[in-house]
């Protein structure tokens, strides 16, 4: 056993997964994602250690077991770390799946390293940067419009929300009375098409008074 090459392998591997998963991980911090920098460099590192393992197993121990069974089983476990990043809101706005399909993809890369493929997963990591990053800036641009739902408690305050919503929503907007969502006895409903390209929050036209819920569509 060449103990000088069994840790230089190590060593080498595991620092590629550390700056892969930082390289990711940044990308999704600067958004200010559940699972930032850590998290990313945590699963790439714990997946390279899987596929480091059963290869040490396979070469150094004389194991004559399927190698790649360890590193299946990160494949199909790392998504119960993406279900506690995807979050449904009282708005039923689901948010965080981007985030988890980064992750599940991070540790997948991490088994790649872990059994050398070097090239391949330095090929995925630009392509996955390249889906976080530029595939995200063209999806805003195709968003021109966007229709917002909006329920009130008070038919009789829906001018004076709608200025208040004014406020919140600079690009302008057209407003059409609706049905209620709800079944809750004199609310009323609002559909907004909001013009141009804007990144609204919910949850803060949901603190406007007499709104009472938001949802997109």
């Amino acid at each position: 056993m060449d103990i000088k090459m069994l840790i230089l392998r190590v060593v080498l591997r595991s620092l590629m997964a550390i700056v892969i998963g930082c390289i990711i991980g940044s990308e999704r911090a600067r958004h200010s994602r559940a699972a930032g920098m850590r998290t990313h460099i945590l699963v790439c590192l714990g997946a390279c250690i899987t596929s480091l393992t059963s290869v040490f197993a396979a070469e150094y121990l004389g194991s004559t077991g399927d190698i790649t069974r360890l590193s299946a089983q990160v494949i199909s476990g790392i998504g119960f770390l993406g279900v506690g990043m995807i979050i449904v809101k009282n708005n039923n706005i689901v948010t965080g799946l981007t985030t988890a399909a980064g992750v599940w993809t991070t540790a997948i890369i991490g088994i790649a390293v872990g059994y050398g493929f070097y090239i391949m997963a330095a090929i995925v990591t630009a392509l996955l940067l390249v889906a976080l990053i530029v595939v995200a800036q063209f999806e805003k641009k195709r968003k021109n419009v966007e229709t917002m739902y909006v329920e009130l408690d008070d038919l009789h305050k829906v001018n004076a929300t709608l200025k208040r919503l004014e406020e919140k929503i600079t690009v302008g907007f057209t407003c059409q009375v609706v049905a209620p969502k709800s079944a809750h006895p004199g609310n009323v409903g609002l559909s907004l098409l909001i013009n141009g390209k804007t990144e609204i929050n919910p949850d803060e036209l949901c603190e406007i008074e007499n709104v009472v819920f938001v949802a997109e569509g």
